[in-house]
C-alpha cells in the first residue's frame, strides 16, 4: 500500500536534455536499492521537460528517498534551467502490480 508520494518537475537547460535523461536513467539503480520506494517513474513530458513520480508507504520512506537523492540532485543542477519543483502528494488511489509473485 502506498499513501504518500512526490511529483518532481524538471526543465532541462537548452542543449542539456541528454545529460538530464542520463542522470534520470542512472538514478534508477539507486532507487531500486530503496526498499521504501514502491513506485518510481521518470517521464519525458515534452521537449526538455521531465517529471519524476514516486510513491511510498509512509512519510519516513518518502523522507529517506529525499535524503538519498539530495546529493545526486545537487550534482545535476547545472543541467537544469531552474531548480526542480517538488510537490509532496497524498496517494488517493493506486494500481501497483505485484512483481515476482
Amino acid at each position: 500500500m502506498v499513501n504518500v508520494g512526490l511529483f518532481v518537475r524538471i526543465e532541462a537547460e537548452p542543449g542539456h536534455e541528454a545529460a538530464v535523461e542520463a542522470q534520470l536513467k542512472a538514478a534508477l539503480a539507486h532507487v531500486e536499492a530503496e526498499s521504501g520506494t514502491v513506485v518510481w517513474l521518470a517521464l519525458r513530458l515534452g521537449p526538455g521537460i521531465y517529471a519524476v513520480v514516486d510513491a511510498f508507504p509512509g512519510e519516513a520512506d518518502r523522507q529517506a528517498h529525499l535524503e538519498a537523492g539530495r546529493t545526486r540532485l545537487a550534482e545535476a543542477l547545472e543541467h537544469f534551467a531552474h531548480p526542480p519543483t517538488l510537490e509532496r502528494t497524498d496517494v488517493i488511489a493506486a494500481k501497483i502490480p505485484s512483481l515476482g509473485a
